[in-house]
């Protein structure tokens, strides 16, 4: 024991220390913050994509483009906007097939993702001249998956002064183009240095 009492409660005892006595640790780390998106992660906007039937990402070729946020399809992958996206211009690389699990991909699913992931790059770079890009997939709900049943690659514009006051003291988001336009910019774009 370090000087107190078992039976004694967290901060009791003389050997506790106030929290509010520590200076600040940085850890490193920036933050993104996302508050406009708990309503999407708390479950009551989002929708339930553990079959084929109820799957967005299965729905959404099915649909006209513009209806369904596509901006371009290949052959086993399509790009579409993130209908909560992080910053405009936000695509998620999609496969056509229902399977969750990047190593479950067929090697021309594989390859098509990875080309379609570089060409979002491309297009983003001409259509708004992001500073830089957070790639990445998150695999399993724990992993942060809103949809964990269906893999998407996210390709997330970054622009300098991205993250800025308004979500944290506003609970505002601030995106300066509407689905429908950064839709059509980037599907019209798609391609055009190939």
């Amino acid at each position: 024991m370090s000087g107190h009492d078992a039976a004694a409660g967290p901060g009791d005892g003389p050997d506790a220390e106030d929290a509010t006595d520590f200076p600040r640790q940085t850890d490193g780390f920036e933050r993104l913050w996302t508050p406009h998106r708990m309503v999407y992660v708390a479950g009551s906007a989002k929708p339930d994509a553990g079959s084929e039937v109820d799957c967005p990402f299965c729905a959404a070729p099915g649909r006209e483009d513009s209806d369904g946020l596509i901006v371009a399809r290949g052959d086993a992958v399509y790009a579409v906007l993130n209908l909560y996206p992080y910053n405009p211009g936000h695509l998620l690389v999609c496969p056509y097939r229902h399977v969750a699990d990047y190593t479950d991909l067929t090697d021309a699913e594989t390859r098509e993702l990875a080309a379609f992931t570089q060409e979002a790059m491309r297009t983003l770079r001409r259509v708004s001249g992001p500073a830089g890009f957070n790639l990445g997939m998150n695999q399993g709900a724990v992993a942060g998956a809103g949809i964990a049943a269906h893999l998407h690659q996210h390709v997330v514009p970054r622009f300098s002064g991205d993250a800025n006051f308004l979500p944290i003291i506003a609970q505002t988001k601030a995106l300066p183009q509407v689905h429908d336009e950064v839709r059509r910019l980037v599907s019209e774009e798609w391609g055009a240095d190939a």
